[in-house]
């Protein structure tokens, strides 16, 4: 793997894998935290609309580009991050770098397909309040950082999305999308250096210049003037913490559930590792996870149970998911709380210990199989961080991590009283 910024201070972290097919994804520091005094759901609005057209391309132009070639060009946003990611055959590379820089550099923004869109994301907003999984989660991250930039809503409401106009994406992009906030990533079956070379001549048309850049190979710490964007940047104040167990009335077929607490930002290096396999053991997507084997294997009262664990720029959060019959919720209530007790209380068994630190390293090697997901997580890494871990760096600290340590980050979260819980019943 290599890593390293090109002139125009944009990341890139490349790696080669046997495959016809190529990932490719620029990753921008730039989401819903962001918005500031900008309408509700812009960043989310804002990545729909980079593919209504561009300063060169149609809408229709841009939808054929790569999907006439056999590929797929997509994009998410997140409360930290916006992506733009293809998946294409390897030889067509140059020209989905081309678009996806082209999409985020010179939007044009057209009135006429703007009101249209506004349209597909209010069905979009109107499809989650349909789905209560999804709603009540929404609904607990919005409780959870009350008064932070994290808890915006992600697609915003239907008055502010109605609200966004093309100066307020014009603004928004034009102030947010900024090379030292991108990181392009790439993995194929090419040579490294012809992939950086690739990524140095689409970004060159930002400055009409070619210049040699800093490049490290193997995925450590790179030591860089910070392109990549500073975490201190965003760290105005950290989320004053707040505990609720609140019950809303919804009338819904089943009663859903998320338990949640506070956990270890993205600067905290080892315990997030410590974090990410607490909740692998907590309710993991294996059936053997705890709260998996109890509420489902054991007793069918959950159709799913998941934990997760998402790590920001100044906090963090680890939430358990749930649905089940309103006449199990009692039953389902008082097991989530003790098994949450059991694993605060004690560290694991060493046996036990090492067959799930195992597992998890299991679950990591066959995720890598994924190109897609590959590209994007070295997006991630390199944006947050300005370097990507080794999988042996990973491999090694998840297999030093001692029962203790997780008993403790257990005790920090979900120690009865600090973790909060919302229910739709």
């Amino acid at each position: 793997m290599i890593t390293g910024y090109t002139p125009e201070g944009i990341g890139y972290a490349v790696r080669r894998a046997g495959s016809a097919v190529g990932y490719c994804a620029l990753s921008i520091g730039c989401g819903t935290r962001d918005e500031g005094e900008f309408p509700s759901g812009i960043a989310h609005f804002t990545e729909h609309t980079v593919f209504k057209g561009t300063a060169h391309r149609s809408a229709r132009s841009i939808n054929s580009c790569l999907e006439m070639l056999g590929g797929e060009l997509n994009a998410f946003t997140t409360k930290e991050e916006t992506v733009i990611h293809a998946t294409v055959l390897k030889n067509d590379l140059s020209r989905a770098l081309r678009l996806l820089l082209e999409l985020a550099t010179e939007p044009s923004f057209p009135e006429d397909e703007i009101e249209i869109e506004k349209g597909v994301v209010i069905e979009e907003i109107q499809s989650y309040k349909d789905n209560p999984a999804d709603d009540i989660y929404d609904c607990f991250e919005e409780m959870f950082f009350k008064g932070h930039p994290l808890s915006g809503l992600i697609l915003g409401t239907e008055e502010s999305v109605k609200s966004i106009t093309p100066e307020h994406l014009r603004a928004y992009s034009s102030g947010g999308f900024r090379p030292e906030r991108m990181v392009f990533s790439m993995v194929a079956d090419i040579s490294e250096e012809k992939m950086v070379a690739m990524i140095q001549r689409v970004c060159s048309r930002l400055s009409g210049t070619r210049a040699d850049c800093h490049l490290e190979r193997g995925g450590c710490h790179l030591e860089h003037g910070g392109c990549h964007l500073d975490r201190a940047q965003r760290v105005e104040k950290s989320p004053v913490p707040q505990y609720f167990n609140d019950r809303i009335r919804k009338d819904n077929h089943e009663a859903n559930a998320v338990y949640g607490g506070y956990a270890p930002s993205l600067g905290e290096g080892r315990s997030r590792l410590v974090a990410g396999l607490l909740a692998n053991v907590i309710g993991g997507p294996a059936s053997n996870s705890i709260l998996g084997n109890v509420l489902r294997e054991k007793n069918g009262w959950v159709y799913g149970v998941e934990a997760s664990y998402t790590p920001y720029s100044d906090s963090g959060i680890m939430a358990i998911s749930l649905g089940c019959d309103p006449l199990n919720l009692e039953k389902v209530e008082r097991t989530v709380h003790r098994e949450l007790h059991k694993i605060c209380d004690a560290p694991m068994a060493a046996r036990t210990f090492a067959s799930v630190k195992k597992q998890l390293l299991g679950q990591m090697a066959v995720s890598t199989a994924n190109g897609e997901a590959e590209c994007l997580g070295l997006g991630k890494s390199m944006l947050a961080f300005g370097y990507v871990l080794s999988d042996e760096a990973i491999r090694e600290t998840v297999t030093s991590i001692k029962a203790e340590e997780m008993r403790a980050m257990a005790e920090r979260i979900f120690t009865p009283g600090k973790y909060s819980s919302l229910l739709f019943i």
